[in-house]
């Protein structure tokens, strides 16, 4: 016997991702139900790349009852009204938006960095995934953190406009597009032209100058890490299709040399290093597309503080910054608490697909 789950936001890209992801990490599925909104009802999407098509219902009309958990990928408006309806129905809601993320009684969680937390998840059935920047950062910050413990953490950030879904990638092809015929290039989606450009500015201003994604980075990683790390971050959106990037300035309470946090960073959990001193022996976004690891590169020491290292730090935003981390954490839900049996019934799966027309 597996798990009832269900994807909603399955029609975007991040939910698209996740069903995707339940695929090429065969999750012990008995059944699956993919959601969104009125107007893709109807639609049929690909179950990974099994051949297998499932058919879009309405969440305004789903019944979560008997269903284990489910995937959210709706954004904040939409997640107020449903997430308390299915975790009150017996359905742990997993959410990618940022509701809930602060919450108290929500966990926040990175599978790599903070599993336990995980167990709090039952004070109101929904658990927290975090922002696609603090994802891939606290992967990295995590076992340097237990390491030399982090007193203070500086972060640049080169987002990619996928982190603003599917219209943010239009408008980067569009503007590409038009500029190398000598069309106009207007922002839609952006503040300002974002091919060929960097925009220091992602989500709204607060009263202290920072921006919502920085205020994010600070907050959540001091939920999920540890609350005495003192972040500063600056969040910039560059014309990259997909792959988040990070420069990192790190200082700690004890030395740790480049070595030894190179040493670290090659047995963690979650990341891959790629660390060589010459041309080409760093990671870009290009290269982490498409792969679950977050991606180290260029860890060098700072001699300008007492124990501090630089370092870069790349991974696909669609994937651990949020349908991955998703799909971790409904894998750690199944294996600390729900505890169903891992093999699936395939007849009773393969009956909930509509034919492959």
């Amino acid at each position: 016997m597996g798990y009832r789950v269900v994807v909603a936001g399955a029609t975007g890209n991040v939910g698209r991702e996740m069903v995707n992801i339940l695929a090429e990490r065969e999750f012990p599925l008995d059944e699956i139900a993919v959601l969104a909104s009125s107007r893709s009802q109807g639609e049929q999407i690909e179950y990974g790349d099994t051949g297998k098509m499932l058919k879009v219902q309405n969440i305004e009309h789903f019944d979560p009852a008997g269903w284990d958990m489910a995937l959210f990928a709706i954004g904040s408006e939409a997640t107020k009204v449903y997430a308390p309806k299915f975790a009150a129905a017996g359905c742990t809601v997993i959410d990618n938006s940022s509701l809930y993320r602060m919450d108290p009684d929500v966990p926040l969680i990175v599978p790599e960095v903070n599993a336990a937390a995980i167990d709090g998840y039952k004070r109101k059935n929904i658990i927290a995934n975090p922002n696609c920047s603090t994802a891939q950062m606290v992967v990295a910050l995590k076992p340097l953190h237990d390491a030399a413990t982090i007193k203070r953490v500086v972060v640049a950030t080169y987002q990619s406009v996928s982190g603003a879904g599917k219209i943010g990638m239009d408008e980067l092809f569009e503007q590409s597009r038009n500029i190398f015929v000598g069309d106009p290039a207007e922002p839609k989606k952006f503040t300002k032209q974002i091919a060929f450009n960097v925009i220091p500015h992602i989500d709204s201003f607060l009263d202290d100058g920072s921006t919502k994604e920085e205020w994010k980075m600070v907050v959540e990683t001091k939920k999920i890490l540890d609350p005495k790390i003192k972040v500063v971050a600056t969040c910039v959106r560059v014309p990259v299709f997909v792959g988040h990037s990070e420069a990192l300035n790190v200082e700690f309470e004890n030395e740790l040399s480049a070595e030894d946090a190179q040493r670290i960073l090659r047995e963690a959990p979650g990341v891959m290093l790629v660390d060589k001193r010459e041309d080409g022996g760093y990671v870009t976004p290009i290269e982490s597309a498409g792969d679950d690891a977050t991606y180290v590169s260029r860890v060098r020491e700072d001699p300008t503080v007492e124990n501090g290292l630089a370092l870069w730090c790349v991974s696909d935003n669609l994937r651990k910054g949020a349908a991955l981390n998703a799909v971790q954490i409904a894998e750690l839900l199944g294996r600390r608490h729900l505890k169903k049996a891992d093999e699936t019934d395939d007849a009773a799966f393969d009956a909930v697909f509509a034919e492959d027309e």
